[in-house]
């Protein structure tokens, strides 16, 4: 895909960055304002679908700086927003009123509940249309409907049916989106988006800093507690990434030689290259290298972690709370004592700074880069497919998996350095991995995605390769192909977890371009492996063919414990 615009490091939001503070210009149209914020606050893409409501901003979108990438659905265009934001730090998504708005629904709630900041515009009847109240088409209750619902799943929405406001309006909404690491919805009917914009009352948000004094009384119990812990460990999380604090990690696991854990979620957040880092800790269903480290501590320093079931291993995890440090971004609690008034981002910078008596790292067995693997014409097994895949990633390469056996199955993977793993790891929506290549190409071009899907979450947004065969995208694309949900049959099987079987690899075919491989054997796999990554000027898709009832060792686990719960409902 043509690249023309400057890519920013990739990494989620600085806290401590001030807000973007900027006046409508003479003649500026509520639509050209709207723009030139998103191409202020480093925005370089727009995701969408258009309608009619929405064509008159996308004709203005089109002669601006920023790309429109017009998706096959507008799920998909979501889902590639929020790739996107988790690299860039802010993504955009653009649809029609609710006929487009209410099929992003899915994507922006996920990016929602992992923190992704990604906008909503949508288009709308304009105001003068919307006065006679009468049956517009699109129309689902009443003309605010749509709004009502993107209020549940968003930190900020805004109509802009007002030029007097509207500027505030949207400055607001980026700088809580950013804020917050969290979606916002901003509506634009259609009449508005020519429409003179007026200089707002330029009204400020409250300023987001910590108490002082309760920051300082923080830090200094966590750093006694820490002083005094035997065998301290870190647990990191998500939000060191959506908050652009991987740097402050790095230099207080560095400062202190406290070896860090992350979480499923927070893969790739700590380099895994760098010798103090001890694995994947997910409860018992992760590997026990880092499990026996993270138990048998009596200081656990959570930073950033989503306290999820999956995270958690389904609450298998043993952490010790009244022994724990945690810093998130809803609390700062040391032990069970919680310092209101102070912010994650303080928190962990001001751990960073301190001066700290560097102890040496426990003994354990670094997760190092693997040894080649040696393919046999053994068919192909689940974790012969990840053994092979994790000596065949290279630097230049970012893993996005879909939730199941891709996901699970890449917990051990090893990821070079960078935040190059992508996955919903807790809203865990089928569906999210291949539009989010797009997001990823877009983002970080010098990134290619290696895309882990399972064959039935590629049903759901497989079509967007059709966008990505459109721009010229080329992201290796792994169909695991077990004939069916198979995360679902461990827990209960039925016919309800079949699907109609593909033929995958001809997908080319109908697209016109791209390379289709299927294959059955060890070898087979590695021989595919080694033309994708020869094939350059486009996809590559490779349909793994797998034992219905093969599955990871981690998803084995996983299932057998969720399945204690499914049969007991």
């Amino acid at each position: 895909m043509p690249e023309t615009i400057a890519v920013a490091a990739e990494g989620g939001q600085d806290p401590s960055r001030p807000p973007n503070r900027s006046k409508p210009r003479p003649g500026e149209t509520i639509g050209d304002y709207l723009i030139r914020r998103l191409e202020e606050e480093g925005v370089g893409h727009v995701f969408g679908v258009p309608g009619d409501f929405v064509l008159s901003f996308f004709k203005k979108l089109e002669a601006s700086s920023l790309k429109i990438v017009n998706t096959s659905d507008e799920q998909g265009a979501g889902f590639a927003a929020d790739a996107y934001a988790r690299l860039r730090g802010l993504g955009v998504v653009c649809i029609t009123y609710t006929v487009g708005g209410l099929k992003v629904v899915n994507a922006v709630a996920q990016a929602f509940a992992e923190r992704s900041p990604v906008v909503v515009i949508s288009g709308a009847p304009g105001v003068a249309e919307q006065a006679t109240n009468g049956l517009i088409h699109h129309r689902v209750r009443n003309f605010d409907s749509q709004q009502k619902i993107f209020a549940e799943i968003t930190v900020a929405s805004a109509v802009l049916d007002n030029p007097n406001s509207a500027a505030d309006d949207i400055d607001r909404a980026l700088e809580l989106a950013r804020r917050h690491s969290r979606p916002v919805y901003i509506e634009l009917p259609r009449d508005m988006v020519a429409a003179k914009i007026l200089p707002g009352g330029g009204r400020m948000l409250p300023t987001n800093g910590s108490d002082p004094e309760a920051l300082r009384f923080a830090l200094a119990e966590a750093a006694e507690r820490i002083a005094a812990a035997a065998r301290p460990v870190v647990v990191a999380g998500v939000e060191l990434h959506r908050f652009g604090l991987q740097d402050a990690l790095a230099a207080f696991a560095h400062a202190t030689g406290i070896p860090v854990a992350a979480t499923l979620g927070g893969k790739s957040v700590f380099p895994e290259s760098d010798p103090a880092y001890l694995g994947v800790y997910n409860g018992a269903m992760g590997g026990d290298g880092a499990r026996n480290i993270v138990e048998r501590s009596d200081c656990v320093i959570l930073l950033g972690p989503l306290m999820t079931d999956i995270n958690l291993g389904v609450y298998t995890a043993r952490i010790d709370r009244g022994a724990s440090v945690y810093a998130g971004e809803d609390r700062v609690s040391v032990g069970f004592r919680s310092y209101d008034g102070v912010s994650m981002a303080d928190f962990v910078r001001g751990l960073a700074a301190r001066a700290w008596t560097k102890r040496a790292l426990p003994a354990f067995v670094h997760p190092g880069r693997p040894a080649p693997f040696a393919a046999s014409h053994r068919p192909l097994k689940v974790a012969a497919l990840f053994q092979q895949l994790n000596a065949f990633l290279e630097a230049d390469m970012v893993v996005v998996a879909d939730p199941g056996d891709a996901l699970f199955g890449a917990e051990d993977l090893f990821i070079h350095d960078g935040a190059h793993f992508l996955a919903p790891a807790y809203y865990c929506s089928l569906g999210f991995a291949v539009p989010a290549a797009i997001g990823v190409v877009a983002a970080a071009p010098r990134l290619r995605p290696i895309v882990l899907v399972g064959d039935g979450a590629f049903q759901m947004t497989g079509m967007e390769l059709s966008t990505i065969a459109r721009f010229g995208m080329n992201p290796i694309v792994i169909v695991l192909d077990n004939d069916g949900y198979g995360t679902e049959r461990p827990m209960l099987d039925g016919p309800f977890n079949d699907v109609h079987r593909w033929n995958f690899a001809r997908i080319p075919e109908v697209l016109g371009v791209g390379l289709g491989i299927k294959v059955e054997t060890e070898r087979e796999f590695a021989a595919a492996l080694a033309e994708a990554k020869a094939n350059r000027g486009s996809y590559t898709l490779i349909q793994a063919m797998l034992d219905r009832n093969d599955c990871s060792p981690a998803l084995s686990r996983l299932t057998a414990r969720m399945a204690e719960r499914v049969v007991k409902s």
